[in-house]
């Protein structure tokens, strides 16, 4: 059982992260624009924002096992019709399925090892599964990197399927099946649909807003469905038995603090490793080539990664919120240097500002995510947890959508202005940067939202719960049931 949810964690999260590095070689070969394929990063997170918490209560009703597998079944359908495509449409559809298959993969992977141990040996498990999460999240862009000189970019997915069908394997001949007895059988399908629902106009009014007019009938027609759909929303959480999202938890000041800066931490690495990826590899930037790339963006993946294990300890000395605070005003002085990016930079010029935003992030996921599970009642331990995962998923479909409508809206300017295709590309990269650095400014203040709570102790534990905050909330020493 660990072995299969381990396995299947890392490459899900390594596929995740890889995607971006992918896009320039998927755009050559399908001839889809890079703007057009942006949907295949921001789809996924959309998807996955709607089903992280459904496919858990789909695991606790029809069997954790049973749903398990046809998360791994669906993600190695959507790797082979990737890996077919011809096209850049069959592409982002492939990539909607993903993320279907990946939210349910996570969450019921790790429900699976939960609720399969108990006292050392589950904080083990958790343990590695976190582990897991953070490698594949960290070494995603490199062997995406790789995989494209040495395969073709179909490489990363047909691996990925094979991978994903041993992980089947493994689960038949190694899992039990279980659920949750307890539970009420109702599902809130419908708030799922919902959440889709507002996210997509969003998302669509985001990227196409500059080509239709930000005031014309199509765009303001987005904004009201998606403003209708969240009113419905929330009508609908009010009256179903068991909701996707309990709105009493909004009563709760850390973890809506807690929450938001896991948004903006989620959406800010995801807009960061997007605009980097296609800036690197662009013939009018860098050049560099995908495995380049892949190498120029490890300073971001592995340093999240590795600064992460270290922050509870300085969490527990000094107070989590204020960790909190001084990782985004870290952050945020990452991306106001990258907000400063000109056309004749070479590589050297962004190490340093992707090394603050690693330390940054790594500074502010780790408390935040422990707070997230930690001001809460023992029973709304799993619905704070699922309120932080969604909360991934929305800031990485929402904070990419704006980070490249941004991007490419100042490179039309500067282009038609008369610019090079150099400068105006530097000038896209700056001014989404900068948009990044005011949400991480703005994150300081989190740390006056977020009320006391329990803090984790610095365990080994609470290290590999902080390792795995990009990706996935896991209980620390501070969680209430602990």
């Amino acid at each position: 059982m660990l072995a299969a949810t381990c396995l299947s964690t890392l490459v899900v999260n390594a596929n995740t992260s890889a995607v971006s590095i992918l896009l320039p070689a998927i755009s050559e070969d399908t001839g889809t624009s890079v703007d057009t394929l942006q949907w295949a990063v921001t789809g996924y997170s959309l998807v996955g924002a709607a089903v992280i918490v459904t496919s858990g209560a789909l695991g606790d009703v029809f069997g954790r096992k049973r749903i398990f597998q046809l998360g791994l079944a669906l993600f190695v359908v959507s790797c082979i019709l990737i890996a077919l495509a011809n096209t850049g449409e069959m592409v982002i559809i492939g990539r909607l399925i993903q993320g279907a298959a990946g939210a349910t993969i996570l969450a019921c992977g790790l429900s699976l090892l939960s609720v399969a141990n108990s006292g050392e040996a589950q904080l083990r498990a958790v343990s590695l599964w976190g582990a897991a999460a953070a490698v594949g999240a960290a070494a995603g862009p490199l062997l995406g990197g790789v995989l494209v000189d040495l395969t073709g970019w179909q490489g990363l997915f047909w691996i990925d399927a094979g991978v994903a069908i041993a992980c089947m394997v493994l689960t038949y001949a190694t899992v039990t099946e279980s659920r949750d007895e307890t539970r009420s059988k109702s599902i809130d399908y419908g708030g799922a649909v919902l959440v889709a629902l507002t996210l997509s106009p969003i998302l669509l009014a985001t990227s196409k807003g500059s080509d239709w007019g930000w005031f014309s009938a199509a765009t303001i027609g987005c904004v009201v469905v998606a403003v209708a759909a969240g009113f419905a929303f929330v009508a609908v959480e009010k009256r179903v038995r068991v909701p996707l999202l309990d709105l009493a938890l909004l009563r709760n000041r850390t973890l809506v603090g807690a929450t938001i800066a896991i948004l903006i931490g989620a959406g800010t690495i995801n807009a960061l490793m997007y605009l980097l990826s296609l800036y690197f590899q662009n013939p009018a930037a860098l050049g560099f080539t995908p495995l380049q790339a892949g190498l120029a963006t490890l300073p971001a993946t592995v340093g999240l990664v590795v600064v992460a294990p270290l922050v509870p300890k300085m969490a527990s000395k000094i107070g989590g919120r204020q960790v909190v605070s001084l990782g985004f005003l870290i952050t945020g002085v990452g991306f106001a240097v990258v907000g400063l990016t000109q056309a004749d930079w070479r590589y050297m010029a962004f190490l340093l500002p992707l090394i603050a935003i690693a330390v940054g992030m790594g500074m502010s996921n780790g408390p935040a995510s422990s707070a997230a599970t930690a001001a809460v009642e023992p029973e709304d331990v799993g619905a704070a947890s699922g309120v932080s995962n969604m909360a991934r998923y929305v800031g990485a479909a929402v904070f990419t959508a704006v980070a490249a409508t941004v991007n490419a809206a100042v490179i039309t300017n500067r282009t038609d202005a008369g610019h090079t295709n150099g400068e105006a590309l530097a000038g896209g990269l700056a001014a989404a940067s900068w948009v990044m650095a005011g949400l991480s400014f703005a994150g300081v203040l989190l740390g006056v939202l977020m009320k006391r709570h329990r803090e984790a102790r610095g365990t080994l534990n609470d290290a590999a719960s902080a390792a795995a905050s990009p990706v996935h909330t896991l209980p620390t020493s501070a969680t209430a049931s602990h």
